[in-house]
């Protein structure tokens, strides 16, 4: 297509952090599953990416330089409060606003790329697991066309995830060194759109993201993921 090898190199060096070595995992109520709490209870959070982001569809790979999720109407992004905090048989799951994505490009020269984001056909959420003390899993969940990648200019091609239903990228909760949510290369479904030279056969993009996560509400107490405690 229009995305040469080296500039897939480069764009993916952008986030070659230590802390991004993550192994993907799928938290549920089974057996041997820990039970999960999130903690402070109706505190409000942000996530901030801490770098790039970055996107590949088949042969595009489109950088972002800034995404956040920020608290605003209703309970996004807010720690649940009582029960709901806690999960005695696997994780918790929190809605959040949905992330924006900007500065958005590619090492293709006239192209252009913008994301979108909204929550028409249902709620954007991030789903906890606790596991061994300071790690844990998370599942950021888009639901169904919450999500679209559109180049302009050379080519106009759009990419939607989760074109079907709900779906989740798979990734890692970190809780030392500051809690945050990180992703390497998570896949999730996509539709590809577009003029003749678009890559209409792909169906899978990845992400690669670490999003740093701070309570809004009292920033001396951190957002913290740990076990379910006995009832």
């Amino acid at each position: 297509m229009i995305i040469h090898k080296n500039s897939r190199r480069s764009s993916l060096l952008l986030l070659s952090g230590a802390t991004l070595m993550l192994a993907a995992a799928t938290p549920g109520a089974a057996a041997g599953v820990p039970g999960t709490s999130l903690s402070p209870g109706g505190h409000r959070f942000s996530a901030v990416a801490a770098g790039p982001v970055v996107f590949e569809a088949g042969p595009i790979v489109v950088t972002c330089a800034t995404s956040s999720s920020l608290p605003g109407t209703g309970s996004r992004n807010t720690i649940p409060d009582g029960p709901a905090a806690a999960n005695p048989a696997g994780p918790v799951a929190v809605r959040i606003a949905p992330p924006t994505f900007k500065d958005c490009t590619t090492d293709a020269p006239g192209l252009r790329v913008a994301v979108e984001t909204n929550e028409a056909a249902g709620p954007w959420q991030v789903q906890l697991q606790y596991g061994t003390p300071g790690t844990g899993t998370a599942r950021l969940s888009i639901p169904s066309g919450g999500f679209a990648l559109r180049t302009s200019g050379l080519l106009a091609c759009t990419a939607t995830a989760a074109p079907n239903g709900p779906a989740t990228a798979e990734g890692r909760w970190r809780q030392e060194g500051g809690p945050a949510v990180l992703l390497e290369r998570a896949p999730i479904p996509v539709k590809l759109e577009g003029s003749f030279f678009c890559a209409t056969s792909v169906t899978s993009a990845t992400i690669t993201a670490e999003y740093t996560v701070r309570n809004t509400t009292d920033p001396a107490r951190p957002i913290t993921v740990g076990p379910s405690l006995p009832g």
